[in-house]
């Protein structure tokens, strides 16, 4: 029997969270950005995060589905509410960052693709 890995689990520490992130935004789906700040989400809670955007529980899960289309100000909004912070660089200074194709998570030694 075969359980499903909740990325969300693994989210324990701001380090983690913040080099998850990074990962994701190298791959140019806006799809999978929004998917991993919904995992963040989870992470520290949908029901704290909803309301300190002021966005309902629910709406908040809709925001953050990989098909929805969110204003950037929603994103903005969960990111402060996550205690992110966004750093923008030119793309070549992201190329000769580590070119890491797997997530060391949570310490405990595991590995999973993003």
């Amino acid at each position: 029997m075969h359980k499903r890995l909740d990325i969300a689990e693994y989210l324990d520490n701001e380090e983690i969270v913040a080099e998850y992130l990074n990962m994701v935004s190298e791959s140019d789906d806006p799809a999978l950005f929004l998917r991993a700040i919904g995992h963040i989400a989870r992470s520290k809670g949908m029901s704290q995060i909803a309301e300190k955007t002021g966005l309902g529980r629910e709406s908040l899960y809709k925001a953050l589905d990989e098909k929805a289309h969110p204003r950037f100000e929603t994103i903005f909004k969960v990111l402060n509410a996550m205690g992110i912070q966004m750093t923008l660089v030119p793309k070549m200074r992201l190329r000769k960052r580590s070119k890491q194709a797997a997530l060391c998570v949570a310490e405990k030694g595991a590995r999973y693709r993003v």
